[in-house]
């Protein structure tokens, strides 16, 4: 089948590849033309395991294009998908102005039957607004489809490749066989491909995302009680998660979510409730522990430092808000190396993706690190704010030998207390008792 998608961020791009690995002819229309310029050239713009493989795959088969001409892309398209980025407004709505401007393109462009569907995470009744927008300026038949994304940053190719569940909001049956036939390789294992309303669909996306925040959330205050009654979160988390109704996922307790879905689509179905007169009381608390809990490491520092941290030297070991991905957005380490500098101190850090990302937002009011190993050279502590692999299982011996004092903040509890104990660490981590 003939595929356009609008938009090539990690949405789009993850989307476009993994449509053409089973055959199908898919264009990528893109605004920024150094950056299809780039991907023209073979050169992948964004960091993805997997990604790279089917990329080069795909593009020397001939079967993904790229291209700055949304008209191009969509002329022979029976399909058009709109992966377009949704940010927060100024009163954390999310911003539609790129997914509705698309749309205006569109209905000027298309001359016979297509399915748009919205890839982009979007508020209850875009759908309708898109709709709207196209039979305002064409006449020709066409559908409007919600199909949400779900896709995890770090293991999105696989989740593409081998979703969980698909949703699909239409009530248009021409539509629907045209869905179905796209992803009819997908789920070939049973996992359901669910159909239903648009609305529902929209809703479904934001309810997901949020429920998730909020198990983070509430695990991140089972762990500040933790500290303060002598528990451990570890050996909580491992009693709840036992319970097949709870599950063990999203139950590690740490600095909060970053990313460039949660913070925003919590935000986003916040305040939709609220323009429905709806006070969602839990999505509240949610925000209001997550931006507390981004910056909770930094009172340990202040703490152990007697409130004085000017001229101290830190090291930082991660940068990216989760691990396997070079994306910073909403990054719980950048509130705390924004809070470190504020108070006098210096800050060396290391990621394996996220450096480039990093320097083009924070520049040289920061070091950087070679390696992981380079970062602790003279520092006074060391701070791990992402649980990447190579973080895991260190050499001791030569952290020692690397940091002035051996003290060790661990945001994301990578550690054994025992191992602390016995290599003779400072230790302070969250929700666990601290090694001193």
């Amino acid at each position: 089948m003939k595929i356009a998608v609008v938009g090539t961020g990690y949405v789009g791009l993850v989307t476009g590849t993994c449509l053409a690995e089973t055959g199908n002819q898919v264009i990528c229309v893109d605004i920024n033309e150094h950056k299809v310029k780039m991907m023209q050239e073979g050169k992948l713009p964004i960091y993805e395991p997997g990604l790279e493989l089917l990329f080069h795959r795909n593009i020397k088969q001939g079967r993904l294009h790229f291209t700055n001409n949304l008209s191009e892309a969509i002329a022979e398209a029976k399909i058009i998908f709109l992966a377009l980025p949704t940010p927060p407004d100024g009163d954390g709505a999310a911003d539609l102005s790129y997914v509705l401007g698309a749309a205006k393109e569109i209905a000027h462009l298309i001359t016979e039957y297509k399915v748009i569907v919205t890839k982009s995470t979007v508020p209850v009744g875009t759908a309708d607004k898109i709709t709207a927008v196209l039979n305002e300026h064409t006449n020709v038949e066409f559908a409007v489809v919600s199909n949400p994304e779900f896709l995890r940053e770090g293991v999105a190719v696989e989740d593409f490749m081998k979703p969980d569940r698909i949703i699909i909001g239409t009530m248009d049956e021409r539509a629907r066989k045209l869905m179905s036939e796209i992803y009819s390789p997908y789920v070939r294992q049973g996992n359901p491909v669910i159909y239903m309303d648009q609305r529902s669909s929209e809703l479904t996306k934001y309810a997901a995302n949020s429920f998730l925040a909020t198990k983070i959330s509430f695990m991140n205050e089972i762990a500040n009680l933790c500290e303060l009654v002598d528990a451990d979160v570890d050996m909580v988390r491992r009693g709840m998660g036992a319970d097949d109704r709870i599950g063990r996922r999203f139950l590690f307790s740490g600095i909060g979510y970053g990313g460039s879905c949660f913070p925003k689509d919590v935000q986003a179905l916040a305040l939709s409730a609220k323009q429905h007169s709806y006070d969602f009381k839990i999505l509240n608390s949610v925000m209001d522990v997550n931006h507390i809990q981004r910056k909770i490491l930094v009172e340990k520092v202040r703490k152990y430092y007697k409130g004085d941290l000017k001229n101290k030297k830190f090291a930082i070991w991660g940068l990216a808000f989760k691990p396997e991905t070079d994306d910073i957005r909403e990054a719980p380490a950048l509130y705390i190396i924004d809070e470190l500098l504020k108070e006098g101190a210096s800050v060396t850090v290391f990621d394996p993706e996220a450096m480039t990302n990093a320097k083009g937002l924070m520049g040289d009011n920061i070091n950087y690190a070679a390696n992981q190993y380079d970062a602790l050279t003279d520092a006074d502590a060391l701070l791990i704010l992402t649980e990447w692999s190579v973080f895991r299982n260190p050499d001791f011996d030569q952290l020692s030998d690397l940091l002035k004092s051996k003290v060790i903040f661990d945001g994301r509890n990578l550690y054994d207390i025992q191992k602390m104990i016995d290599c003779g660490f400072y230790y302070n981590s969250i929700g666990r008792k601290i090694v001193s």
